[in-house]
């Protein structure tokens, strides 16, 4: 897949959410890490098993102000507004950082002003940060990926399993 992306998030209030979603980030490929106004230690960081900010670039900005970017890089807001656009109708750019508000919030407008493009997960409510940036991040892969087109099943006749899969006897 060509381009980058790197992902992060602002005033964050639970680092474990921090650690689940990083360790995410190495997971899918990504290209670097960041916080805007969230932890102060990598140490806090213990759901983080893979230790991703060991194997790829981790920033820690105090504000939006202070963050440096690189060049040609589209910042892209995940947030449940509806001005939003639809995570399943939005093109992923090739070269871009995803930002996540804080779990009891939302971005802040300073953010939100900076951002490219506002994204929305289409769920009844939000879900927990680490698991919306894991959903983004697999809607990017889907979106910007090579990959075969799934197969049709034929209509009215369900897959025939083998007895030992997913619990049938």
């Amino acid at each position: 897949m060509k381009g980058y992306f790197g992902i992060g998030v602002e005033r964050l209030s639970k680092p474990e959410n921090a650690g689940n979603l990083f360790r995410s980030a190495h997971a899918f490929g990504g290209s670097f890490i960041f916080t805007i106004g969230a932890l102060s230690s990598k140490a806090k960081l213990y759901s983080d098993t893979s230790r991703s900010f060991e194997n790829m670039p981790f920033y820690e900005w105090p504000t939006i102000d202070a963050a440096v970017f690189p060049e040609k890089c589209q910042l892209v807001g995940v947030e449940l507004t509806d001005e939003a656009i639809d995570l399943p109708s939005f093109r992923h750019p090739r070269m871009c950082a995803y930002i996540l508000g804080p779990e009891r919030g939302s971005l802040s407008e300073t953010v939100t002003a900076r951002c490219d493009y506002v994204v929305k997960i289409p769920t009844a409510f939000c879900v927990n940060v680490s698991v919306a940036g894991a959903i983004v991040m697999y809607d990017r892969i889907l979106n910007l990926g090579r990959f075969a087109d799934r197969p049709l099943m034929p209509t009215g006749v369900p897959p025939q399993l083998p007895p030992h899969q997913f619990g049938r006897s």
